[in-house]
């Protein structure tokens, strides 16, 4: 027995990283997934691998932050399953690494689009139907940048730190229909552009990139940097019973190296 089985769960921003991890386990906790990104071979690919996996996976490219397309992709995940229980809204875009009086306004525009306003579009499209089954659980991923003060992540953190708080008044307007709303808030998650950026800092500073793993690694009470297979475990938690007295709330998963309380 799954914590998911028999519940269908839409995940968007699928790609390497959280979306891919976040969906398999999904999968593997039992529940059939609906998958979506702009780019078609990634959800393609995925469905794919799900299915070889003896999973139950459909793919649907779709852009998030146009109404149509997620009309489009809400029918044909209730053509396909019949209902949604779960909605993974992961989709962000990372804008330039720039000052909050250098960067384009356009970027800061984008940067709410796709890390905020897609989030609100996406779950007002799912709770007709999770209010017209009684239950339903909504999770947004976040970021450890709402917590943390640094230059240069400015529209970044404005926009999570918008939709953390949108999670928040979600949850109590949605909570009397039985719908949870929650927020996950990881901190590095080890990847390639992880990776990539400590190895910049490496050349940078004319260290090694273990030099400048550590250093990162050495802030964070576990000693290590959590990959997103090992932050997903907290995405099964909002999405099954095991938090069926959780919502409005923000956790933060990022090994100890940021906590509040």
């Amino acid at each position: 027995m799954g914590l998911l089985d028999g519940r269908v769960a839409i995940i968007s921003g699928i790609g390497p990283g959280m979306g891919r991890d976040a969906a398999l386990a999904c999968v593997r906790e039992g529940a059939k997934v609906i998958l979506a990104a702009r780019t078609p071979a990634k959800v393609t690919k995925m469905e794919e691998e799900i299915k070889a996996l003896g999973g139950s996976a459909l793919a649907i490219p779709t852009d998030v932050t146009n109404i149509d397309q997620i009309s489009h992709l809400v029918s044909a995940s209730l053509s396909e399953f019949g209902t949604i229980d779960i909605l993974v809204n992961n989709a962000f875009v990372q804008p330039p690494f720039e000052t909050l009086e250098e960067m384009e306004l356009s970027s800061w525009y984008s940067s709410f689009e796709v890390n905020c306003t897609s989030a609100l579009k996406m779950s007002r499209a799912v709770l007709p139907i999770m209010r017209s089954q009684g239950h339903g659980s909504i999770i947004n991923i976040s970021t450890m940048s709402i917590r943390t003060n640094k230059p240069m992540f400015g529209a970044y953190a404005a926009a999570k730190s918008a939709m953390t708080s949108m999670t928040r008044t979600m949850a109590k307007e949605v909570g009397p229909d039985g719908i949870r709303v929650n927020a996950v808030c990881p901190g590095f998650i080890f990847g390639e552009s992880v990776k990539w950026y400590l190895e910049s800092l490496a050349k940078q500073n004319g260290t090694t990139y273990q030099d400048e793993y550590d250093k990162v690694a050495d802030e964070i009470a576990l000693r290590f940097i959590p990959d997103s297979e090992q932050i997903c475990g907290s995405v099964i938690f909002f999405a099954s019973e095991l938090s069926a007295a959780c919502t409005g709330t923000s956790l933060d998963v990022n090994g100890g190296h940021f906590t509040t309380f």
